[in-house]
Order: C-alpha cells, then sequence, then structure tokens
C-alpha cells in the first residue's frame, strides 16, 4: 500500500515529518518499509504553453517552437511528435535539474538555440506504467487550463512523500487513506475528518430501472449499486490522476477513475457497468457454472468452475466477482449510463478463484484480506458525490442495497487487569478506553472492566486478546519495562536418538559416502524395477490425492529406489563411481481412514572404484566395502552383536551375493549386490550393491553403555593357524566355533586368508585365522597356548571336518 502525505493531510492534521510517522507507525504494529520523496531530484521545472511551432531550417526531424512560461518567451528547439500548438507541457529552463540528474543547458541543435528541453512524465520521475497510453512515451500534456510559470512538481503532485506499508494479512483495513488516517489521527490524538457525500440526485428513482438478486449468500453478503445517467466520458481531472498515479494505478477515465480513487480512499473496491449493456438492467450474483466461459477485461477468454462466484446478466456473466470484470459490458467512450457496485464477497472465495485464474488485483487483494461490510452503501455515495464534482454524470434517486444478513455487534469485554497480566505493564482503564475509542470502537464502562463494541471495519478483532494488542501498540511497545525471564529452564540438548541419528551421518560421510535427500513421493513403477513379486506387501502403497505428477504419485516403501535413480542420472553422465546414503522415511497404509505407519530406514548404495592415489592403488566398491562400512557404524552405534546370514530369497538382490541382518533375534535389514534385473532396468553398471536396514530397530538396539577393560600388563602372544574346510562353510561360524574352544585367554579372533587353488583338494578351502592369546594376571607360556590351540584345531574337526595344515 502506497500512502500519499499529503492526501493523508486531507482526513487528518500531521504537524511531524514523514519520516518520523513512518517510525510512529512501525512501532505501532503499522510496518512502513520505507519513505520516498517523490520528485526529490526534479528543480526549475516550470509548466508553459506552446504558442507557435515552426520547421527547423537545417533538420527535418526538428521544430522550433515558442514557448510561453508565465510571460516569459523561450525558443525550444524539440524532436516530439505528440505536441500542438496551445498545449501546455513541463518546461526544464536553463538551470532545472532532471530525475536522472540531467541538468539543462543552453544549447544550439543544428545551429539554432535552444533555451530548454520539453519534458516527458518519465524525465519528472514518473512511473511510464502509471501513466496514459498516448503520454507514456512522448512529452506530457498538462490539461488546458493549468496556471503557466508555475513548478511543475506542484502542479503534478511530486512535491509529497509516499509511505510504503508492508501490512500483515490480519490489517487489511489500513489498504485505505481512511484506514491508515484512523491510526495516525489515534497516534498523534487529533480528530478524524472523514468526508460525508453530499450531491445532488435526478427526481426519477432506480427502482424498476435496476434490480439486483443474490442466489450465493454465503459468498456475497451485500451488494450495492447505483445508477448514473447522462455520462459524459473523458479524463478525470488533473488532481485524482495525481493521487492515483501516487499510488501505483494508472488513470484511464472519469468513470473508470472514480472507482479506483473510492476504492484507495475508503477500501471498498469497486466496479462500474455500462448500464446499456446489462441485459434487463439486472445482476445475479450466483455460483458460475461448470466449464462457463467469460471475456475479461483484459481481453483473455477465462474458464470458470461452480467453486467461482460470478455477476451476471439475464445472458451470462459479466464480472468474476471481487477480481475482474467482463470486457461486454466494459464502460468506454460511447457509454451514456453506469451501473456502480460496491459489494462484499467472501475473502476465502476470492483468495481460491484469483489464485486459480491466476489473477491479482487490487480489488481482489482487498477482498481477500476482508473489507468493510457496513462501507458498501457509503461508498457508492462517495463515487457519485465525485461524478457529480466533476459533472461526469447525474445520479438517480436511490441506491439499491441488497444485505441478506446483517452481522451483529461483536461485544468484547476487555479486563485491564488481564491486559497487565499479558502485556507486563499496567494501562488504566481510562487510558485504555481513550485508546480504543480514538480506534473508533464503542467502549462502555460496566464496573472493574470495559464493554467493547467492534467497528465492521476491523475484521480482525474479535477477542480480548486482539484488544489488548490494540493497547499494547497504541500505549507503545517502547513502554513496556524490561525484565528477565524467570521460571524453570530447560537445557537445550539433542535427544538420544538425534544424536544418534547425527552420529550415523558423520560415520558414513567419514567413511566416503554422500548423503542425499531424495522425494519420499514416487511412482509404482519404481516397484517393477526393483523385481518385487506381485504378492509383495512393499507393493501397498498410500496414494496420493493431489500428486505433484504422476512421476509422484504414491509414498514409497522403499527407500533404495530414490538413491539408484541418483547413481543412474550419474552414471548416464559419465560419472562411473560414487557411494551415497540417506536417512528417511518409507509409508506403509494402515487402512481407510487411518494415517499411514512410518518407518525410519537407512539406505546406501555404491558402483565403481574409489579414487587411486599416488601411494595407494584404488579398490572396488563391492560387497565388503559396504560391509565393512556397516561394521564400523555398527562399532560406532556400540549395537548388540549383529550377525550376517546368506540372503537367498529377496528378489531386488542378487541370490549368494547377499546377506540379511539379524540383531537380538529380529531381522534388521538386508545388504548386497544387485540383481541383475534390477540393474538392467536402472541402467546401472553390471555391479551395484547397496543396503537398506530398519533404522527404528537399529537405534533401538544401539547406545549400549562402554565397558572399560585396563591396559593388558602382560605381553601378548599370536599364532595362526590354517585349517582345511568344505567350500560354502560360512566364516562366522568357523570363527563363531574358534571363539567357543579358546575360552577367555582368546581375545580375538580375525581371517586373513581364503585359498583354493591346485594345493587343495576339490571341494574344500584353505582359511587362515590370526588368534591373539593374554591373561590379566601372567605372561603364558608356550605350552598354555599350544594346548589352547590343539583344542582349537579338535573342536573345528569335530564340528566341520576341519583339517589342520601344516
Amino acid at each position: 500500500m502506497r500512502v500519499s502525505y499529503k492526501w493523508l493531510q486531507e482526513f487528518v492534521e500531521i504537524d511531524i515529518a514523514p519520516q518520523e510517522l513512518a517510525d510512529r507507525l512501525t512501532l505501532a504494529g503499522v510496518t512502513v518499509e520505507g519513505v520516498t520523496e517523490l520528485g526529490s531530484g526534479v528543480s526549475n521545472v516550470l509548466t508553459g504553453r506552446i504558442e507557435s511551432i515552426s520547421p527547423h531550417p537545417n533538420a527535418d526531424k526538428l521544430v522550433v517552437t515558442s514557448v510561453n512560461t508565465g510571460g516569459v518567451q523561450r525558443q525550444i528547439v524539440t524532436a516530439a511528435t505528440n505536441v500542438r500548438e496551445g498545449d501546455v507541457i513541463p518546461v526544464a529552463v536553463e538551470g532545472a535539474r532532471l530525475a536522472s540528474g540531467l541538468v539543462i543547458k543552453k544549447a544550439k541543435l543544428r545551429g539554432v538555440e535552444s533555451r530548454g528541453m520539453m519534458c516527458s512524465g518519465q524525465e519528472l520521475g514518473i512511473d511510464p506504467k502509471t501513466m496514459v497510453a498516448e503520454q507514456a512515451n512522448g512529452i506530457m500534456i498538462l490539461p488546458p487550463g493549468t496556471p503557466l510559470g508555475k513548478e511543475a512538481k506542484e502542479i503534478l503532485g511530486l512535491d509529497d512523500h509516499i509511505l510504503e506499508l508492508d501490512l500483515t494479512p490480519n490489517r487489511g483495513d489500513c489498504l485505505s487513506m481512511i484506514g491508515v488516517a484512523r491510526e495516525v489521527a489515534a497516534l498523534l490524538g487529533r480528530p478524524l475528518r472523514i468526508p460525508q457525500p453530499s450531491f445532488k440526485e435526478l427526481a426519477e428513482s432506480i427502482e424498476g430501472q435496476a434490480r439486483v438478486d443474490i442466489d450465493a449468500t454465503d459468498l456475497c453478503g451485500r451488494f450495492c449499486a447505483r445508477l448514473i445517467k447522462n455520462v459524459r466520458m473523458g479524463p478525470s481531472p488533473l488532481w485524482m490522476q495525481q493521487r492515483l498515479r501516487n499510488a501505483g494505478i494508472r488513470p484511464i477515465s472519469n468513470i473508470v477513475d472514480v472507482t479506483n480513487y473510492v476504492m484507495l480512499e475508503l477500501g471498498q473496491p469497486m466496479h462500474a457497468y455500462d448500464y446499456n449493456l446489462l441485459a434487463d438492467g439486472r445482476i445475479i450474483v450466483r455460483r458460475a457454472r461448470d466449464e462457463e466461459k467469460m471475456l475479461s477485461l483484459d481481453g483473455c477468454e477465462r474458464s470458470l468452475t461452480p467453486d467461482m462466484l460470478a455477476i451476471t446478466d439475464s445472458d451470462g456473466p459479466v464480472g468474476i466477482a471481487g477480481v475482474m470484470g467482463g470486457l461486454t459490458t466494459e464502460v468506454t467512450a460511447k457509454t451514456t449510463s453506469v451501473l456502480l457496485e460496491a459489494a462484499f464477497f467472501n475473502p476465502i472465495s476470492i483468495r481460491k478463484t484469483s489464485k486459480v485464474l491466476g489473477l491479482r488485483s487490487e480489488a481482489s487483494q482487498r477482498f481477500e484480506k476482508g473489507i468493510d461490510i457496513g462501507g458498501a452503501a457509503r461508498a457508492t455515495n462517495r463515487a457519485a458525490q465525485l461524478i457529480a464534482e466533476m459533472e461526469a454524470g447525474d445520479a438517480v434517486s436511490g441506491v439499491i442495497d441488497v444485505f441478506p444478513e446483517p452481522p451483529q455487534a461483536k461485544i468484547v469485554s476487555f479486563r485491564p487487569a488481564r491486559a497487565a497480566y499479558i502485556l507486563g505493564v499496567e494501562v488504566p482503564k481510562e487510558e485504555a478506553a481513550e485508546i480504543l475509542t480514538a480506534l473508533q470502537f464503542k467502549v462502555r464502562d460496566s464496573g472493574a472492566d470495559l464493554l467493547v463494541t467492534v467497528p465492521t471495519h476491523r475484521v480482525d478483532v474479535s477477542l480480548e486478546v486482539d484488544l489488548i494488542e490494540e493497547i499494547a501498540r497504541m500505549h507503545g511497545f517502547d513502554q513496556v519495562p524490561g525484565t528477565l525471564p524467570f521460571g524453570q529452564s530447560t537445557q537445550g540438548k539433542q535427544t538420544r536418538e538425534q544424536s544418534l541419528i547425527a552420529g550415523i551421518r558423520n560415520r558414513l560421510a567419514g567413511d566416503g559416502l554422500y548423503e542425499l535427500m531424495t522425494y519420499s513421493f514416487t511412482h509404482p513403477r519404481v516397484l517393477d524395477q526393483m523385481n518385487l513379486p506381485g504378492e509383495s506387501p512393499l507393493r501397498e502403497t498410500v496414494k496420493l490425492q493431489n500428486p505433484l505428477s504422476e512421476e509422484h504419485s504414491v509414498m514409497r516403501t522403499m527407500m533404495l529406489p530414490g538413491l539408484l535413480d541418483a547413481l543412474a542420472r550419474n552414471f548416464s553422465r559419465r560419472v562411473q563411481n560414487g557411494a551415497v546414503f540417506e536417512l528417511g522415511r518409507v509409508f506403509y497404509p494402515q487402512g481407510e481412514g487411518s494415517l499411514p505407519e512410518e518407518r525410519q530406514v537407512l539406505a546406501a548404495a555404491a558402483m565403481g572404484r574409489t579414487p587411486a592415489g599416488w601411494n595407494a592403488p584404488a579398490w572396488e566398491l563391492d560387497f565388503y566395502y559396504l560391509k565393512g562400512v556397516l561394521e564400523n557404524l555398527f562399532d560406532y552405534l556400540r549395537t548388540e552383536p549383529v550377525s550376517f546370514k546368506p540372503e537367498l530369497e529377496n528378489p531386488s538382490f542378487h541370490p549368494g551375493r547377499s546377506a540379511w541382518l539379524e540383531v537380538a533375534g529380529a531381522r534388521l535389514g538386508v545388504l548386497g549386490e544387485l540383481h541383475p534385473d534390477v540393474l538392467e532396468q536402472f541402467e546401472l553398471p553390471d555391479r551395484v550393491v547397496a543396503f537398506e536396514l530398519d533404522l527404528d530397530r537399529l537405534l533401538a538396539v544401539s547406545g549400549r553403555p562402554p565397558v572399560y577393560a585396563t591396559l593388558p600388563r602382560f605381553p601378548a602372544v599370536e599364532r595362526d593357524i590354517a585349517v582345511l574346510i568344505k567350500q560354502g562353510t560360512p566364516a562366522v561360524q568357523v570363527v563363531d566355533a574358534i571363539r567357543s574352544a579358546g575360552g577367555d585367554l582368546l581375545r580375538s579372533v580375525s581371517l586373513f586368508d581364503v585359498y583354493r587353488g591346485g594345493q587343495v583338494s576339490q571341494g574344500y578351502q584353505s582359511m587362515a585365522f590370526s588368534l591373539r592369546f593374554y591373561a590379566e594376571d601372567r605372561t603364558l607360556t608356550d605350552t598354555e597356548v599350544a594346548e589352547i590351540t590343539s583344542a582349537i584345531a579338535q573342536a573345528l574337526a569335530q564340528q566341520f571336518g576341519a583339517e589342520l595344515r601344516a
């Protein structure tokens, strides 16, 4: 909202500078983003009349003019094509400064002296978008009766300041000059001057000439109409054009400008219909019919829906309520009678219609925030008064006012004690009453409390706390004393789950994986790409009612497809190496009317090789890489023991090259190479490894308290053993057997070699283990270690038929 400082002074006496007023308003909750001084760089530009125009002796495209600037004749050479003898124009005389900073000097143009320059609106700092079309790109033509020799800044209203308001959505009442003046009057303690319309009406009555019917009373609470006859179309007065331009609105014609002027002054959007083009002189306010069409004022055909409110006559739509009028009843130069509209439309309906149609206007902005339902009739009368004053038409007697359900007055109880408790400062009851009265609330004393009647223009006030806010901002937020906070405080820290998840992210990133964030929405086709059978429960998805696109129509039940899409996108762009992970949620439907079950999942995928260095070769990002990443993660999280078991039934993974993870007797997730069919569907390389874990279950078994162990006081003894064992025997079972047979003195076991070759019988393999022994109270002897090693060999022979290699 652009507020003119000079226009504001018509409604309230202001004796402070524009910037100070802006600061006062901002402190009172009406934020002023900035103050702009119009014409600040313009000086010595006068009004002048072109007395004569003659050809330039040395140039075909230049003319020599004689301009009267109030008794002084000036010769000016110009190339302007839109000027005529008798036109009154702005003239920058010698020494003048324009908005661009240009200083005008006496000059010779093709041998002819020129003592000034004719000015366009842009050269005076006027936005061309707010100028009439024929003057936007040429010399500005002023009305014929404009006095000569006067400062053009004064004539054009450029000796003004504009306050740019940044209003909160609830303060629609400040989208008008009267609304802002009401705030200023309350702040400065000055009386508010509101113009009371007074004009002469024709003897004939509006009854029988026009009619308004409201079919959709839930969307239109009030509709007022006034008929103007003997309309004489033309430009509006210069002062009105100035105010419209300063507010950012382009003047169009006297009738249209009046409707915009009243909207700016009173906050009531208006529209003018060509009465002779309205079928039967009747207005019908109803919901639009499905696929109903209308040609709007901007020349575009609009397709309406039953959710939209249409203004129609007997033949069809003539306007979209609160958004834009129709072209069929547009006011033109041929118009002789107009029907003025001032109505109250449902804010939610207007906002939805404006959004769907992509049309947002000054009018729709006000309807969306809520306007004064009690001000519609006053707006039509004010418009009729302005039209009469400029002799642009005559008002027919009477106003059509269809008001189905006038709202009941809102009465709110105000308790000063409650206000003191909430604000932390005591405002006397008498001061509170004065503040509310200054804001046009009606206040009645009720003992210790006040009974406050809320005016219709304050649609944002309905509760006691709203009144307390009014008191606080007018009393002054800066008047509230500063106090230290008190009460029980809570230490801010992460929860156990948040700490563990942050640790997981850091650990995986430290192991070389990049974190991704993919959409929770996906397409059902990815379940086919993951090779899932038709009866898989993962195919039961949560379907979106309003998907962004078909590609994002269901909620995901697996995390891996999003990661594989990312790898495939990179692989197709010749990025052949990479490891990524994601922590997110998957969603499982729980039946009609129930929210889906959300489970946290940790997933990762890798392809290619690690980067090679000068001192280290590249190595494959394979099954054992991700297995090592997980083992490091489990060690960091201090989880309960996790075992890896062969996975043979998961259709997304390669049988024989994958494992499922078990912890505390429950399935934790799956790890392995992806199935070749899956790789083909995603157009990925021959080998990609991945895992997907139930993060909720992982967090539940993590965070075991660390157990302190003293450093060994005696040296450890290390032994290596190699055994021949049948191929296919899981290494974890062999390690468990070694630990069991080794007893408490066996501190660690690690597999460091697996060999299959000519020196080993067919169907067998050699597995070599490194064993580490030590005791806390003595140095172990070779004999003790040999006995334990022998027991281990016997246990392996009994359980697996293993033979100790020499």
